[in-house]
């Protein structure tokens, strides 16, 4: 590429110059998976910024997806308005920025885990995994390692961990049998038990149950295009999820895993597959233990090689992990307001992440730069960091701020997923099958008791039916071999669960849970 000059490469205008400002600037989008950084205090135009770079990235035919926390990128789904009082004042901004500004709407799928202003979506117990599920309920680390012997229980038990209930149900039988437990997965105390069911029950309340079960998200769904081979932009409806702080969060992160674990790699491709924006960056760093800022850092390190790009979007870079703010190539940094002696060290290192421009003092233009103004920088060829530039951020083609109802409704009428997620299915799993042992264990307490065996056991006529796996597939049952001898407790557990459980293991629910960077027990690569 020696030679080229970077307003030849395929990219996205973001803003530009005029009088007192620099060269245009544009995102490009082979280096669009390199991941980025809008920053800037409250009222600085960081919305705006992310409308413009999700309207490009679309155009570009890069679905991207998108919180709304506010409300206002909802009007992405339709055209700005001629006839609006702000459009005057966008005809003059594209005019000096040399900008011939036309209105135009973006193919838009809603999404909402409440379901209520888009297309639910949800997530099983089993992929969340006990790392973010601790996380978002706050566990400590006695309570924490309880919910790993739950979950490396339901997988040796193929008791599939679908939603809450199933948790809960598992939880009630590791508290009832915790010697039988304990002696095989290490010390479970009842009272640790009833923390984690007290913070289900918040989450609950919470409505946090609704993220959990089936029919779960597809990562696929947030990677179409419309027939013109615009990217589709997926809108998560956040004014409401941002009541309950730790679980947006957590879900965001979540859903960011899921897509590191489950594309493929493809190196540098000419453009992104899929551009992620991470509103309130702040909430997923808050707190937050080291174990888990390690492993978000491995996430942003590696998924561009899947062909994702990540974006943070926050009101201060201090609030990005330094480790992971140094992946960050391409950058918008809006307003700092310097007040105090912690505000005013945040904005010099602040300035010290971009290159320097002998033009002007990148400290000053950062406390000075107005609304819709922006010190910016993006990679130019060979991925090399921009010379920081005072810009002024192009005006929008869609509606700024929220769209009416109407057009809502209509988009998510005619979404390619219409009807795909509306109606939530509750299928065989850890609930219903302790619920089934539960009671077959009542009905044969009347019967003659048989002879005591080793270990945790239940009388259940129904284990006696149980398949056996062979090695080969699971065939009818064998005679019924003799009690294992008193003492010997090394399978009670394995004992205790009916065979025929084992055929839900073929099930996604069931398949093994060791998997993905975050959702895991072993955080296998």
């Amino acid at each position: 590429m020696k030679g080229v000059d970077v307003t030849e490469e395929p990219g996205i205008f973001v803003g530009g110059g005029g009088e007192g400002y620099g060269v245009p600037q544009r995102l490009l989008l082979k280096y669009g998976n390199r991941h980025g950084l809008i920053a800037g205090a409250t009222g600085t135009g960081k919305t705006v910024t992310l409308q413009v770079l999700a309207e490009g990235l679309s155009a570009a035919g890069v679905p991207v997806f998108l919180s709304d926390v506010k409300g206002d990128l909802s009007g992405l789904c339709q055209p700005g308005d001629p006839a609006g009082k702000l459009h005057d004042g966008f005809q003059k901004r594209a005019a000096t920025i040399g900008l011939d500004l036309q209105y135009r709407a973006f193919p838009v799928t809603f999404w909402d885990l409440f379901g209520e202003k888009g297309h639910p979506i949800r997530a099983t117990v089993a992929e969340m995994g006990p790392l973010l599920l601790s996380r978002l309920l706050e566990l400590s680390e006695a309570q924490e390692g309880v919910l790993n012997v739950a979950f490396r229980l339901s997988d040796d038990e193929g008791l599939p961990l679908l939603d809450l209930k199933d948790l809960q149900a598992l939880l009630t039988f590791i508290a009832e049998n915790g010697d039988a437990v304990t002696a095989r997965y290490g010390l479970v105390s009842k009272e640790s038990v009833g923390a984690i069911q007290r913070r289900l029950l918040v989450l609950e309340n919470q409505g946090g149950a609704k993220l959990f079960g089936e029919p779960a998200l597809a990562l696929s769904d947030l990677m179409l295009t419309d027939a013109s081979g615009a990217g589709r932009i997926n809108i998560l409806a956040s004014d409401k999820l941002m009541n309950s702080p730790r679980l947006y969060a957590t879900f965001l992160l979540w859903l960011l895993s899921e897509l590191f674990e489950t594309l493929p790699e493809v190196g540098d491709p000419d453009k992104p597959k899929l551009v992620f924006f991470f509103d309130e960056a702040h909430l997923l760093f808050d707190d937050a233990p080291k174990v888990l800022v390690a492993k978000v850092e491995q996430v942003a390190r590696l998924i561009r090689s899947k062909g994702v790009g990540v974006y943070f979007i926050t009101q201060n870079p201090a609030d990005v992990p330094e480790n992971i703010l140094g992946q960050l190539g391409n950058r918008v940094q809006h307003a700092l307001r310097a007040f105090t002696a912690k505000d005013q060290k945040d904005l010099r290192l602040a300035a010290q992440n971009y290159r320097p421009n002998p033009r002007f003092a990148i400290e000053d233009a950062i406390r000075e730069v107005g609304t819709g103004e922006a010190v910016t920088s993006f990679l130019e060829l060979k991925g090399i960091p921009g010379v920081a530039e005072r810009t002024l951020v192009r005006p929008p083609s869609s509606r700024l701020g929220p769209c009416d109802e109407a057009a809502r409704a209509a988009a998510i009428a005619g979404s390619p997923v219409a009807g795909k997620y509306d109606t939530p299915v509750d299928r065989d799993s850890a609930w219903e099958m302790l619920r089934r042992r539960a009671e077959e264990a009542a009905r044969n307490a009347e019967a003659p008791p048989e002879p005591a065996g080793g270990g945790l056991q239940l009388d259940l006529n129904e284990f006696k039916q149980a398949r056996r796996y062979d090695g080969k597939g699971y065939g009818r049952a064998e005679p019924e071999a003799p009690k294992k001898r008193a003492g010997r407790q090394s399978d009670s557990i394995t004992e205790t669960f009916a065979k025929s459980f084992a055929r839900q293991l073929g099930t996604k629910g069931g398949q093994a849970l060791v998997r993905g960077v975050l959702g895991t027990l072993f955080g296998k690569r």
